[in-house]
């Protein structure tokens, strides 16, 4: 069984690569953010980790954005996405997570400015869909670490 590679880390929260991705790599890609503790929902966040959420999504965003163009794939924008309706009727339920989709200006099924399709797994819709690659998460890695550079990025000048 494929499974999800780790591209950064927080204190609290992993960013991935998704070994079955929802958008095929040419498309844009695909990578989620989840918390190292299992939360249903955001609102069971504190202030103090949902800051944290937004800001390594806005870190992973701007550097899938970067990475992705840089390897030939031309990223007009991302969608941030809170989807947890697949594990509602789990055992375990709901868990937060965010998928960062990235969306390509010369995409083929999940054509640029229209939604994105999200059947269930077993349709078979996403079958031949590609994860982003060894090289693409390199890059990806390569821009965070330029980003955490960047004062922007300073996690203590982030204040509540």
């Amino acid at each position: 069984m494929k499974k999800d590679k780790l591209v950064f880390e927080s204190d609290n929260f992993n960013l991935t690569s998704v070994e079955y991705p929802h958008v095929t790599r040419t498309d844009g890609g695909h990578l989620k953010i989840t918390p190292k503790v299992h939360y249903a929902d955001r609102l069971e966040l504190s202030p103090e980790l949902a800051v944290e959420m937004a800001w390594i999504t806005m870190l992973a965003g701007e550097a899938m954005t970067t990475a992705l163009k840089n390897r030939g794939i031309d990223i007009g924008l991302i969608n941030y996405q809170d989807n947890k309706n697949w594990s509602v009727f789990k055992p375990e339920g709901p868990y937060l997570h965010i998928h960062l989709y990235g969306r390509a200006k010369d995409a083929k099924i999940h054509k640029y400015g229209d939604a994105c399709q999200f059947p269930h797994r077993e349709t078979g819709f996403y079958d031949k869909f590609e994860p982003l690659n060894d090289g693409d998460i390199k890059e990806i890695q390569k821009q965070i670490q330029k980003l955490l550079k960047q004062n922007k990025y300073q996690k203590e000048n982030w204040h509540l």
